[in-house]
């Protein structure tokens, strides 16, 4: 919980300091690209989860 909230923190003050300086935002500016990333976070767990089972299926 302490690595979450420490993101949240820091990505609010990367963001607070794009926009202070005028700068793009560094983050996909829709929700569908927000939810893209989370697919892709989501894609890399389950195959963490899954790799074993299909290592012992195929040896």
């Amino acid at each position: 919980m302490k690595i979450v909230i420490l993101s949240i923190i820091t990505g609010f003050i990367v963001g607070f300091l794009f926009s202070l300086f005028k700068l793009p935002i560094p983050a996909p500016p829709a929700l569908a690209g927000v939810m893209g990333i989370v697919g892709v976070y989501l894609g890399f767990v389950v195959f963490q989860k899954v790799s074993p089972w299909l290592q012992s299926l195929f040896s």
